[in-house]
């Protein structure tokens, strides 16, 4: 085999087809809190959880600032004004544990991640693996000598039972329940996600994964997700989100808290494809202690609205912070996106790129926000936005809300709108491409430099998934 023939070999047998996700099976759930929001549905909960008197009344404080607060008034209303709380169901499990084997996964759950390849690249490149189905993690297993290190990988239930004391310290802390009303809509019906320890000086060589799944219609996910990284530490965390399509409207509002303890890294990577119906609402941020590095690596391609800015408080010196960010908003979505930066030591440095590209009659947004207080000296900050309008009807916005004062502090902002026109993609198409083949080929010439950042299974799917989504898109 040439090796042409063998790196398409292994480019086919890793490519994930935008489609594989749009199925689901017949719901038959042994727990089910019902439709709707109120004590009675957090009590359920916590009682199926078996947990502890704090977390009860820490979910019901949650409810009761999330019934409080009011939606956000300044951006994206019309699009929040569609979410029904009390037409949500806001717990479904089949089970309350996750299984260790592969074997013991209920047939259809197992069928539906198997279709979804996780498995496969669990045995290929993964040190672990986490896969939720609606409310609950149904199967969680990480490699054997990662434990004898002591390298904790498990849901935030069992974090909260079988690990109190690392848990308790950190969880609600760096994103507290009233950080906003999506974020105190997390902390009052949270259930799954990933709960993760490193200990001091262990370097997880390869990635842990977890892969959320929305089977239900009418459901809303919520998992919680704390990952701590003792000191001189480091792991990569990545999640792959899908979800079949429905006629009404799903909700996803997830809360990701990062703590890298001094001179520990943490990377997370998201690659989200959520069906067109789904309102992705999410809270991620993280804090780096001195010489310590949180970087997020977000790709954003489904959902029907995505509000979601991860961010990094820069707490210790020398401490630094990445955002790199794609999103790609199609016909009847709006990606709202972006990053925040905090600085909160001297010396401390963070770097945002984010691209986006609208299709269609799809809206991007970059919102970003940079501060540097008075009280600090050398600290640096480099921004780049660009966006890509594929026609005449496409949207982008950029907000970006950048404070520094202090002593020798330095930011350098840069953002650019380019278009692809008609001529570019009739040129392409005079050296033999198809007009799909000429259009994603631009767009992945415009990403190219942030794929890379991916690992090479995922840089390979995101590939595919544009092109996938470039079809049709000139006219």
């Amino acid at each position: 085999m040439s090796e042409n023939d063998e790196s398409q070999a292994q480019r086919e047998a890793i490519e994930v087809d935008r489609t594989k996700g749009d199925f689901k099976y017949a719901e038959d759930y042994a727990f089910d809190a019902g439709v709707g929001l109120n004590p009675q549905v957090i009590d359920y909960i916590s009682k199926v959880k078996g947990e502890d008197p704090w977390i009860l009344e820490f979910r019901q404080k949650a409810l009761k600032i999330f019934s409080d607060m009011p939606m956000p008034t300044h951006w994206a209303t019309q699009d929040l004004d569609a979410i029904n709380f009390d037409a949500i169901r806001y717990y479904l499990a089949k089970g309350q544990k996750p299984v260790r084997t592969w074997e013991e996964v209920p047939d259809d759950v197992k069928e539906t991640f198997e279709r979804l390849g996780i498995p496969e690249s669990e045995r290929k490149f993964l040190a672990g693996v986490e896969a939720q189905f609606d409310s609950e993690a149904v199967y969680s297993r990480m490699k054997d000598e990662l434990e004898k290190q002591g390298v904790i990988f498990c849901g935030p239930t069992e974090g909260l039972r079988d690990h109190p004391d690392i848990f308790r310290k950190w969880f609600g802390k760096v994103i507290p329940a009233g950080d906003n009303k999506f974020a105190a809509l997390n902390s009052a019906v949270f259930s799954g996600g990933s709960f993760i320890y490193v200990p001091k000086g262990v370097k997880v060589a390869q990635p842990l994964q977890a892969y959320f799944r929305i089977n239900a219609e009418n459901f809303g996910q919520f998992e919680r997700t704390l990952i701590i990284a003792d000191e001189g530490s480091e792991v990569t965390y990545m999640e792959g989100c899908t979800a079949p399509k429905f006629e009404t409207a799903t909700l996803h509002s997830a809360v990701v808290e990062l703590v890298a303890l001094k001179g520990a890294k943490i990377q997370y990577i998201t690659v989200q494809n959520w069906s067109a119906n789904v309102f992705n609402l999410v809270t991620k941020r993280g804090v780096a202690e001195e010489d310590a590095e949180v970087r997020w690596i977000d790709c954003n391609i489904g959902s029907r609205l995505t509000m979601k800015y991860p961010g990094v408080v820069l707490r210790g010196k020398r401490a630094r912070g990445e955002v790199l960010s794609i999103a790609l908003a199609n016909d009847g979505q709006h990606q709202d996106t972006g990053a925040k930066m905090i600085h909160a030591a001297d010396e401390t440095s963070s770097n945002i790129i984010a691209k986006s590209i609208s299709v269609g009659a799809g809206r991007s947004t970059y919102r970003g926000l940079v501060h540097m207080p008075k009280t600090l000296k050398n600290c640096k900050n480099n921004t780049e936005c660009d966006a890509l309008l594929i026609n005449e009807h496409s949207r982008t916005d950029t907000y970006p809300a950048i404070s520094v004062r202090g002593q020798k502090n330095s930011v350098q902002h840069e953002a650019s709108v380019s278009k692809v026109s008609a001529e570019q993609i009739f040129y392409m198409m005079q050296r033999g491409l198809s007009e799909g083949e000429a259009m994603s080929l631009a767009v992945n010439g415009f990403v190219n430099d942030l794929v890379k950042e991916f690992p090479m299974e995922y840089s390979v799917e995101l590939k595919r998934l544009i092109e996938l989504q470039m079809e049709g898109s000139v006219g």
